[in-house]
């Protein structure tokens, strides 16, 4: 029997009449889903959150970073210059050396060659049969032993020839080779000279991107330069050092524009006659080393396990160098940097 209590409805679902709804998504889709259209609401609105800057003491760290790499192969260009510059003089010097024996090559061809013209139209010929069908048994035989001496003679003509010809072969080709050598040379420093400023023009970029055209640096004389003078030609050096504090850094120049860091120390000494490379390894190399207690004003201080950087001593602790691209030569606390040794050039 059916029941009509009043208060008893059919049972209806609370979805009946409701269009159907869409399947869950699971989270992680819905997560993927949401960033996916975040990402396209940030291209098309321009709403790329921005990457910070580097600081200027991380640029500053990636300076120096670079610039450590990039100072040991700028001073072994400068050994590569020097080395060029000496294989040149060499190549001079055996040019002059052979160009009185070519010559003598010459002369002595030419004599050959006349020699080998009579003897092809028959003048030796002729001389014999005057020979042999004049005069008595006696000067015939005198007449023969003048042949043959003339025979012997010319004999040793073509000998010096060869023989000229063979020491000259034996001396140009040393030439030959280093010729060779120089063009090769000459080609790869121009390439190398052209990515080491292409490096350097970077690092002055990062540089005033950092500070603008201010540089940044502070104070180029913080203390008196030189502290102190030890007197004669040690004092002329010094004083010339410092004399060149805010000229800038260029690479592979020793003045009086500009310098880098053998550079000065080669110009500063030559005002007293002595004559560096311009090299830092190769400065080390022709002078005594000192202990730190023996420091004045003048001597070298050398950096770096590959001898990378050199810099002067001016007294009471501080050093003028030309640091690197973008930073003129200034002065810093000398043992700011890992120190290889100290030297004094021989006057």
């Amino acid at each position: 029997m059916a029941d009509h209590a009043p208060w008893r409805r059919p049972y209806r679902s609370a979805t009946a009449g409701r269009p159907p709804a869409l399947p869950r998504l699971r989270r992680s889709t819905r997560t993927t889903v949401f960033v996916a259209v975040a990402s396209v609401a940030l291209v098309l609105f321009g709403a790329v959150p921005a990457q910070a800057e580097p600081t200027v003491a991380e640029i500053e760290a990636q300076i120096d970073k670079s610039w450590s790499q990039l100072e040991p192969v700028i001073e072994q260009h400068n050994a590569t210059r020097e080395q060029l510059a000496t294989k040149k003089k060499q190549a001079d010097a055996l040019t002059a050396k052979i160009t009185p024996l070519q010559l003598q090559v010459d002369l002595a061809m030419e004599r050959v060659g006349q020699f080998a013209t009579r003897a092809y139209k028959g003048g030796n010929t002729s001389a014999l049969n005057s020979i042999l069908t004049n005069g008595s048994p006696q000067t015939l035989a005198d007449q023969l032993e003048l042949l043959d001496q003339f025979a012997r003679r010319q004999a040793r003509d073509i000998q010096s020839v060869v023989d000229l010809k063979a020491q000259y072969t034996a001396e140009k080709g040393p030439l030959d080779t280093l010729v060779a050598q120089l063009t090769t040379t000459e080609a790869e420093l121009a390439a190398k000279t052209k990515q080491i400023n292409a490096d350097i023009k970077k690092l002055q970029d990062l540089r005033l991107k950092a500070y603008g055209s201010s540089g940044g640096l502070g104070s180029l004389r913080p203390a008196p330069c030189p502290a102190t003078y030890p007197g004669g030609p040690a004092s002329t050096v010094a004083k010339f050092a410092c004399s060149q504090i805010g000229k800038p850094y260029v690479w592979g120049a020793s003045g009086p524009g500009g310098y880098d860091c053998s550079g000065l120390m080669l110009a500063a000494w030559g005002k007293v006659g002595v004559r560096l490379p311009h090299n830092a390894a190769a400065q080390r190399r022709m002078m005594p080393s000192i202990s730190r207690s023996e420091l004045r004003p003048g001597d070298f201080v050398f950096y770096n396990s590959d001898l990378s950087h050199v810099g002067m001593y001016v007294g009471d602790g501080w050093l003028v160098h030309a640091s690197q691209a973008g930073v003129p030569v200034l002065m810093k606390r000398y043992d700011n940097g890992t120190i290889h040794s100290f030297g004094r050039p021989r006057l």
